[in-house]
Formats: C-alpha cells, structure tokens, sequence
C-alpha cells in the first residue's frame, strides 16, 4: 500500500441540526477503520443523533469496516438516535447477510427511504438543492417537488429525488452493481 493513498472518502452531503447525510466510497477496512470512526464519530458527537450513510460509492467492507458500523449503530443509539443505511451494494449486503449484522442495523435502497425512517421533526429535506429528479424546484423550497420527497402524501407512491419509485421493493441505485439473486433474502426494503 503507498503511503498517503486514500482507501476511503466521507463526503457530507446534508447537515441539519440532528440528521446527517455522509456518503461513503472506496473501502471500509483495517486500513480506512481509524479515518472512518473519526470522521463518522466526529459528526455524531456534534450532535446528529441520526446519521444516514449513502455506501453507493462503498466498494468493499471487510469484518473490521462492519465493526465500524456497528460501533456508529452503537453511538447513534446511545443519543436516542439511529444509523441508518442506503443504497448498499450486493458486496456489503451480502457481509452483513452472512454475518447477520443485517438483523441490527437498518439497511434501506435509498437515501430517501432512509431519511423517511427519521422522524419528522428533525428530517431534512432530500434531495439536497432543493430539486426532484425531474429538475423541478418544490414551491415550498424543500425540493419534493409538491410531495414530501418520499412518496405522494395520499399514500400513492412517487419519487424520493433519487427517481426511483418508493413503493418498488426492488429498487437499487446504482446501475453498475448486481442485483441480489430472486429468491435470496434480502432486507433492505423497507
């Protein structure tokens, strides 16, 4: 491994008063796990007691990076708060199928399903910059773009910002990645 090479990039994408929303790329291992706590557990200890993490970008998590999560899950929790996961690729859902750990945090496709997971007092708007996916600005400035950016508010489903459908179990975000085989278990809808 060279010197200075970064294995692992946190991005903050929102930043409200409780809630946090970090995307994370590269690899999440016994070389990024001390980069990783201390950033993630940075935000945390600023006070946002819900911290959703986009793992998009997250190409490999090993038993060190899933120790990591937990550890976040653990802080999260300690705050009456809660971590949240979005978007996990078939690499880091299958770690955490085979380990269990799926049983202990919470996994969801997207970020937008995620954020619907905290309460709404203190959720942020999504997307961030206040556009839909269509490119539509809300006329309320919260950019759902007339919904509340996680489905129609009569319940009928509609986008989340991220342009997929909410009420499709199936839905992924990343075009690069496998889908989960029909038939495995998967629980990363909501």
């Amino acid at each position: 491994m060279a010197q200075g090479r970064r294995h692992l990039t946190i991005t903050t994408v929102v930043d409200a008063e409780e809630c946090a929303v970090l995307r994370v790329a590269g690899e999440l291992d016994v070389h990024a796990e001390r980069q990783f706590l201390d950033e993630s557990g940075a935000v945390i200890a600023a006070g946002h007691r819900f911290l959703v993490l986009d793992l998009t970008a997250l190409r490999f998590c090993d038993s060190r990076g899933l120790n990591c999560l937990l550890a976040l899950e653990w802080l999260c929790r300690r705050m009456n708060g809660r971590l949240l996961l979005a978007s996990l690729g078939v690499r880091v859902l299958h770690v955490l199928l085979v380990t269990r750990a799926v049983d202990a945090l919470a996994c969801f496709p997207t970020v937008g399903h995620a954020l619907a997971a905290v309460p709404e007092e203190i959720r942020p708007s999504w997307p961030p910059g206040g556009t839909v996916a269509d490119g539509t600005v809300n006329s309320d400035g919260d950019g759902s773009g007339g919904r509340d950016g996680i489905g129609g508010r009569d319940g009928s489903g509609g986008s989340d910002g991220d342009g997929v459908k909410s009420r499709d179990p199936d839905a992924y975000r990343s075009d690069d990645r496998e889908r989960p085989r029909q038939g495995s278990r998967d629980r990363s809808a909501p």
